[in-house]
């Protein structure tokens, strides 16, 4: 039997997703493998999974190099072999090289071809909302006449935060944030086909803080709900978003985070009552207006870590009778700072790999503000330059979900069209998730 030379594929993965990324080569040129060996390890946007070979051969040239998204319908590897069964492979992604090859066009019975097609995503216009009351550390610390102004920045890298009005409720500042965002985005309210709040302090059990948020706004007869991924949930609304666009419900999502932590700590609790301060903050995705292309996503959580940031009691507020139960937010410290040192730092390594960037093409990373000492730790085990890092945790603590885009609002005028951001957060859950974005 004689052998020649041909070319194979990854195999494809979901409708939706286009690429995947060679995280790791097992073999080299001039190696034998057999069928169903493992060539590659490989990841792609919604999973990691082994390339294996599809019959017996011999490496001939690997096409790309470890760390390259590859779209589905390239080639990866030339191979020389003696199967028969492979001289008329094809790329799976590819109905035209089918064809071409002389493969009958299977007609789809249902469904809209246009739906199918994956569109480019972006993210419009920022708005945000900080409250206008400045509270600065020396008015917390008469519970704590141990502690200093300089031993709370040490720790924590907070000087001052934003909390809310007493009158104020977490839809009031959702409100301010949305309307900016929209106006920012040439948009109006009646453009908007979604809306995605992020919270983890709405305004009542039920109904959601997006269904009131859309009564402020005047935009009745769209889909409207919250979700809750803690410090997370931003990014979380935006996959969300994306999805909403490519299943063909909504071209333009408004993705909210609004968190008004100020009123559910506990004043004898250091561990968490310097820590967060109130803000809004969001944006709009579109699927059919161009704007600041997302590359890239990661989501994940971790049920282990329930006990790392927990609060037992829903809403903004806690009522006068609560001797039966804890109604704060509790943070284990200890346990937050290593995991979200090592998670914020893998996931900008995986983001640069998953975007096909280098380290030194990031302009800059936007990491949820969680606490300063964290940042700076978590920065060292990136590859990128603490530098480049954008804080504003002392001037506004850590504002929970909404702690990105206000953060994205400081220095969204510097950036230049082309510039590379990365996001990335942990929360409680515990969940963690990234997102590289191409301004």
């Amino acid at each position: 039997m004689s052998s020649f030379n041909t070319k194979i594929y990854l195999p494809a993965q979901a409708a939706a997703e286009t690429e995947a990324t060679i995280i790791k080569w097992l073999v080299g040129e001039g190696d034998l493998f057999k069928k169903e060996q493992v060539l590659a390890e490989v990841e792609s946007a919604k999973s990691t999974f082994d390339f294996e070979a599809p019959c017996d051969g011999t490496v001939g040239k690997l096409l790309y190099p470890e760390g390259t998204s590859v779209p589905f319908e390239n080639a990866v590897m030339e191979i020389t072999t003696s199967d028969e069964s492979m001289r008329s492979v094809v790329s799976p992604a590819t109905e035209s090289t089918a064809q071409e090859a002389g493969v009958p066009k299977m007609e789809l019975s249902m469904g809209n071809p246009e739906k199918t097609t994956v569109k480019d995503i972006s993210m419009l216009g920022i708005g945000i909302y900080l409250p206008d009351r400045v509270v600065k550390t020396d008015e917390l610390l008469s519970q704590f006449p141990d502690i200093t102004e300089e031993y709370v920045f040490g720790v924590t890298g907070i000087k001052e935060r934003r909390w809310a009005a007493q009158d104020e409720k977490p839809s009031d500042m959702a409100y301010q944030a949305s309307v900016k965002a929209i106006e920012r985005s040439g948009l109006t309210p009646k453009d908007i086909g979604a809306i995605v709040v992020s919270t983890t302090t709405p305004d009542v059990v039920m109904p959601s803080t997006a269904c009131i948020l859309q009564g402020k706004l005047g935009a009745r007869g769209i889909p409207a709900f919250d979700l809750n991924a803690a410090c997370s949930g931003w990014l979380y609304g935006i996959s969300m978003a994306k999805g909403l666009i490519l299943s063909g419900i909504a071209d333009n999502v408004l993705v909210t985070a609004v968190d008004m932590q100020s009123r559910v700590l506990d004043k004898n609790d250091k561990d968490t009552y310097f820590l967060f301060g109130d803000g809004a903050g969001a944006t709009v995705i579109s699927g059919s207006r161009p704007g600041h292309l997302i590359k890239q996503e990661i989501l994940s959580a971790d049920s282990d870590g329930l006990h790392m940031a927990r609060r037992h009691y829903p809403g903004y507020e806690v009522p006068d009778n609560s001797t039966d139960f804890d109604p704060w937010v509790r943070l284990d410290g200890k346990s937050l700072f290593r995991v979200a040192t090592e998670s914020f730092s893998s996931l900008v390594r995986d983001l640069i790999v998953k975007s096909s960037w280098e380290a030194t093409d990031v302009r800059w990373v936007v990491p949820h503000q969680a606490n300063g000492r964290i940042i700076k730790a978590a920065a060292r085990k990136s590859g990128i330059p603490f530098e480049r890092f954008y804080l504003n945790i002392d001037r506004v603590g850590n504002t929970s979900s909404a702690s990105i885009p206000i953060a994205l609002s400081e220095i969204e005028n510097g950036l230049q069209a082309g510039d590379k951001v990365i996001f990335c957060t942990v929360g409680a859950g515990i969940t963690a998730a990234g997102l590289s974005l191409e301004w």
